[in-house]
């Protein structure tokens, strides 16, 4: 992969995709792990759940699109290859990997655009 250009303008926009990932890998991320405890309580201990807690999955769902959108706006801008991007994207459906991902993509990011 060539080394993008690194210009003032560029810098920044990358900064403020890279801040909107971070915020919606940590939100899908944690709605992720709301989304796990309820499952298991619900199929693994057989609990019967309020009627609202039918709504986590539809709000984590939410989140992922958000984390999506904000996948492919870093990505375009730091010009990812393909199966970066693929494998962020993945990253919000496993528990604890989008904190993973969003840390390793966040050092990735900083070091090519010479990002604080």
């Amino acid at each position: 992969m060539s080394t993008p250009t690194v210009t003032p303008a560029r810098q920044k926009r990358v900064a403020d995709a890279l801040k909107l990932f971070r915020i919606a890998a940590w939100v899908t991320g944690v709605w992720l792990l709301v989304l796990t405890g309820r499952l298991i309580l619900d199929y693994g201990f057989k609990m019967d759940l309020p009627q609202w807690a039918f709504y986590i999955g539809q709000v984590h769902g939410l989140f992922y699109v958000l984390y999506l959108a904000a996948t492919v706006n870093l990505g375009t801008k730091a010009r990812w290859e393909p199966t970066k991007w693929i494998l962020t994207a993945l990253a919000g459906t496993i528990p604890f990997l989008s904190f993973w991902a969003e840390h390793v993509r966040t050092k990735e990011v900083k070091a090519a655009f010479q990002l604080p």
